[in-house]
């Protein structure tokens, strides 16, 4: 593990890392308390974790958002023996995907609206063959490498959200959900201040 300089907090990025996978069903238990750490000797600052669902925000000079899950990848396979997939957003793209929000989440509940972020850019080909109407009125959106999803009954009772995880819809990407009150939260725990 490369041991970074700290970083000036007044010029430092300001990062969510999104763990895929951990701390369901009692498989790859990833504990916070030991999470927070780790990202420290990486050389970050102001390490937060939020939930137990693999959302940690730090502050960090240098690199980008491939270099950090590249980083954290390595390092949580080092210490838990197991490999978890990472992806790592800035605070303005987290900002914009809030932003950018085709539907009217103030006036949704927060389980009802999720995020599907994703490794890579999707377009809308790559969802050609769902059928919206038949999972109405569940529906989705596609963004900056991101899906937004309305699922009024939750995503546990999704039918659509099912649908679109399919693997070979998903093929060669990183996906990792969360609900809007978890995207709404990031965008604060990176807000410095």
């Amino acid at each position: 593990m490369t041991q970074r300089t700290r970083p000036d907090r007044r010029t430092a990025q300001r990062y969510a890392a999104l763990l895929r996978g951990i701390n369901v069903g009692g498989n790859k238990k990833v504990p916070m308390a030991q999470l927070r750490p780790l990202v420290e000797r990486l050389g970050c600052d102001d390490v937060r974790t939020y939930l137990q669902s693999g959302n940690v925000t730090f502050a960090a000079d240098g690199g980008d958002e491939e270099s950090w899950a590249a980083a954290l990848t390595r390092a949580i396979a080092d210490e838990f023996g197991f490999a978890v997939d990472v992806l790592v957003r800035d605070h303005a793209y987290l900002k914009a995907i809030v932003a950018a929000c085709p539907f009217p989440a103030a006036e949704l509940e927060g389980k009802q609206l999720h995020v599907t972020y994703f490794s890579e850019p999707v377009t809308e080909e790559r969802f050609a063959a769902v059928d919206r109407a038949t999972y109405a009125p569940e529906d989705f959106r596609i963004g900056d490498r991101a899906l937004y999803l309305y699922a009024p009954d939750g995503l546990g009772r999704s039918r659509l959200a099912e649908q679109l995880s399919r693997p070979g819809l998903t093929k060669g990407l990183i996906a990792t959900s969360r609900n809007w009150n978890t995207v709404v939260k990031l965008v604060e725990l990176t807000s410095g201040t």
